[in-house]
């Protein structure tokens, strides 16, 4: 029996679909109608995987009526697909071509299926996410405030930084309201503060962002999080490992955490220090400190354990 790999390309009205290897293309309005024809459509090949392109938000509704009608979903990171198009040869745009490129990197690249989150953890994800928006929004304001020169926009950047302030407090508030109506949740994050150097909006922000940890390899969520170290090598010549893609908002997240258990957590410490003795640089053991740490954390939700210093 033959594999069958589906790629789907969303767009803010239509859908359009591509089938590997029979090439067959279709194309439906993205409303009710237009999932509920796709989704019997699908059903009728029984694909090995169905493959949604993140499209800032578009795809959910796409990936929860894939999802729900019991078939192996993949949602896949736009940048990918655009390298593997571009390793193919393949430089035409289109809606009908992309769900083609798609369908052809899940049949390449074999991506592995992931359960969509529901909705209340994409509410959560929302939130943590425009916390973080606004912080960024002060940040900037704040150092235009500093450099301007003009007492009317002075003026106007203090009203904004004031607005800001006063609307943290309140994401804040429903991102705990939130957590604490979760028993999973709640729990996970009292895990995770156990360990010296992690904060509840760590936590929080890692279990938004990775809502994968505890359920994959530690390699795996490495990976996700941007941290896996890549080797560079051709011939002879070897260049330095690196790290690299992953999801931004996570990495930041546990750099800030690796920073603080650097300096209080008793088991990172000496990990660091030793380092740092053997000559690393800092940013390199930093960033080993950063991956020990989220291969810790990982492990912790795993095994529902709490942080243990021996």
């Amino acid at each position: 029996m033959d594999l069958v790999f589906v790629g789907i390309d969303v767009s803010k009205d239509r859908l359009d679909v591509h089938v590997r290897p029979s090439a067959e293309a279709f194309a439906v309005t993205r409303d009710g109608k237009g999932l509920e024809e796709l989704t019997t459509r699908l059903q009728t090949r029984s694909p090995t995987l169905v493959a949604v392109e993140a499209t800032g938000g578009f795809e959910i509704v796409v990936a929860a009526a894939v999802a729900g009608a019991g078939l192996s979903l993949a949602v896949v990171n736009p940048a990918q697909v655009r390298h593997f198009a571009q390793a193919v040869g393949k430089r035409a745009k289109t809606d009908p071509l992309d769900a083609e490129m798609i369908a052809r990197f899940a049949e390449a690249v074999r991506p592995e299926p992931r359960p969509i989150a529901d909705e209340a953890t994409r509410l959560f994800a929302e939130l943590v996410a425009r916390r973080r928006q606004i912080i960024e929004m002060l940040v900037a304001e704040r150092q235009r405030e500093q450099r301007a020169s003009s007492k009317g926009i002075r003026k106007s950047l203090a009203r904004h930084i004031a607005m800001l302030e006063k609307e943290l407090p309140q994401i804040d508030g429903d991102i705990g309201t939130l957590v604490r109506g979760s028993p999973v949740w709640r729990a996970n994050e009292d895990l995770l503060v156990t360990v010296p150097g992690v904060k509840n909006i760590i936590a929080r922000t890692l279990l938004a962002e990775i809502p994968e940890l505890g359920r994959l390899g530690r390699r795996e969520i490495a990976s996700l999080a941007g941290l896996a170290p890549y080797t560079r090598q051709s011939g002879r010549w070897s260049g330095k490992s690196m790290i690299g893609g992953g999801r931004a908002a996570a990495r930041a997240a546990i750099f800030m955490a690796a920073l603080s258990a650097s300096r209080c957590n008793p088991v990172l410490k000496i990990f660091y220090q030793r380092l740092l003795s053997a000559g690393k640089p800092k940013m390199v053991a930093l960033i080993a400190v950063a991956r020990k740490l989220l291969t810790i954390l990982n492990a912790m939700l795993r095994d529902k354990q709490p942080w243990q210093t021996a």
